[in-house]
């Protein structure tokens, strides 16, 4: 039987990505989507899993959306939380309003995810958790601070949850992307991208493929005794 992988915001972008990839690899894919329905049940057929609704920041709905899990394919063995938004401008410019539904979707949606699969893999001591975070969380960009800081957050989760449930044969381990080139990096400019891209030692952005080929990666066995650990695939930009 087929291993089941649970990709949240998986209907475009890096998540899409990732879904291709994981499918390529034999899992049976989970596309998570909250708005983007057509995408992600395009991205579904491609890959022979199931599109699934849910805005990962409501724990009630994250229920409901294990619960068709559940029927449709048992339950998750790998869960990759990619989900996410950012906000740019000056630190104190940023509403309130936004800033609470980026610490809601960022972390809030990844510990509602985490906490709805824990329990099956550590009844079956086994399971593997990849999150999404940013080399923005490990060096902080100014103008993006609380995207920095909520990504910084999952690093931490990462880390302290691979300690607590290391024995039960779980892997967690975080991914923090370079630049790359998705509809969130859409806003900069030609030059801007230009620009990052010369100061990336491989000298090009990187793609959702380049994330997804960690992903797959940190998913196989081939990576049983890695945990804990934060994996950067950013071309060289952060050393």
């Amino acid at each position: 039987m087929k291993k089941t992988a649970l990709i949240t915001g998986a209907s475009r972008g890096i998540g899409s990505a990732i879904a291709l990839r994981l499918a390529e690899d034999g899992f049976f894919t989970v596309i998570n989507y909250n708005n983007s329905r057509e995408s992600a049940e395009i991205i579904a057929s491609i890959t022979g899993g199931i599109a699934v609704k849910a805005d990962i920041s409501d724990d009630a709905q994250v229920k409901d959306m294990m619960d068709t899990i559940s029927l449709r394919a048992g339950g998750v063995d790998v869960l990759v939380n990619n989900a996410g938004i950012s906000v740019s401008g000056l630190f104190c410019d940023i509403p309130l309003q936004r800033e609470k539904r980026l610490w809601d979707v960022n972390v809030g949606g990844t510990f509602n995810c985490t906490r709805a699969v824990l329990p099956r893999m550590i009844n079956k001591k086994s399971g593997r958790i990849i999150n999404i975070s940013s080399m923005w969380g490990e060096v902080g960009a100014s103008c993006e601070v609380h995207y920095s800081a909520a990504k910084a957050a999952l690093i931490g989760f990462t880390k302290a949850l691979a300690k607590e449930v290391g024995p039960s044969g779980i892997n967690v381990n975080c991914i923090t992307p370079g630049v790359i080139q998705t509809d969130m990096n859409k806003h900069h400019s030609k030059e801007v991208l230009d620009e990052l891209a010369e100061d990336t030692p491989l000298e090009r952005l990187g793609t959702p493929e380049d994330i997804a080929k960690a992903v797959s990666f940190l998913a196989s066995s081939d990576s049983d005794f890695i945990t804990g650990q934060i994996l950067g695939v950013n071309g060289g930009f952060v050393i």
